[in-house]
């Protein structure tokens, strides 16, 4: 390793040389490292290229739940999620245990009780955690996804972000193969309701409940908005709202 005293601040890589900063000084090296071609080739690196093929899995069962859950996804989610997903995935991974190393599927360990357990209640929006914002008890009905609230009253049982107005909920039932990448999709109806103190009774009834291979995730989305001259806004781009599973089947 250089300190480059040059009059030019490069920082990056001009052919065999990198260029970069550290506590404020300028410094190069040369390009090193192992070769791509010795880590898909020598048989000392078997356990890399396991582990990579495993980590590259774990990404894509990540993208297939959220591309599955479609533009619901981008109404509740935090600047991390893909990495946040990765790591659930690749735990969900690790409970495969009829598949070799390097070959461990999501697939296998979601069909776990312990792997359903470990995507049950994983939160899209990491800075507005489902057990955060509702307060309020509900019953839920596997057999239809029938979520119903008697007597929530919202200005007391939810946690509402500054100038919100109203809220509504809805809840999904998403019906998924990580092995297949099959996936069907059902919503319930919305509710819409002002933050208030009236008590009330809401009902979110799926319009269908997808079956078959794979597994079955119930989701609540829960959605912040302020009134204006009649016309309800979301707020801050929605980055208050709630995505959460409740149960995986």
């Amino acid at each position: 390793m250089a300190k480059s005293n040059g009059i030019l601040k490069i920082e990056g890589t001009i052919e065999d040389l990198t260029f970069y900063k550290k506590d404020g000084k300028n410094f190069v090296r040369r390009k090193g490292g192992v070769s791509r071609e010795r880590i898909l080739n020598d048989p000392s690196f078997i356990r890399t290229r396991e582990n990579g093929a495993e980590f590259s899995h774990s990404a894509s069962a990540g993208k297939l739940l959220r591309l599955a859950l479609g533009g619901l996804v981008f109404k509740a989610k935090d600047s991390k999620l893909s990495s946040r997903m990765l790591q659930l995935m690749s735990k969900i991974k690790n409970l495969d245990t009829v598949s070799l190393r390097g070959q461990r599927k999501v697939s296998e360990g979601v069909s776990t009780a312990q792997g359903k357990q470990i995507l049950k209640g994983f939160d899209f929006n990491a800075n507005a955690p489902l057990n955060n914002v509702l307060f309020a008890p509900f019953v839920f009905e596997s057999a239809n996804g029938v979520i119903s609230f008697t007597d929530f009253i919202p200005a007391e049982q939810l946690q509402f972000p500054q100038g919100a107005t109203h809220f509504s909920m809805q809840s999904v039932v998403l019906h998924l193969d990580f092995e297949t990448g099959e996936s069907e999709i059902g919503y319930s109806n919305v509710v819409n309701l002002p933050i208030s103190f009236t008590p009330n009774a809401s009902v979110l009834t799926p319009a269908s409940v997808p079956t078959g291979n794979g597994c079955q995730l119930f989701l609540m989305l829960i959605s912040f908005y302020q009134e204006l001259n009649g016309v309800q806004y979301s707020l801050k781009n929605e980055e208050f709202n709630v995505l959460s599973i409740i149960e995986v089947l």
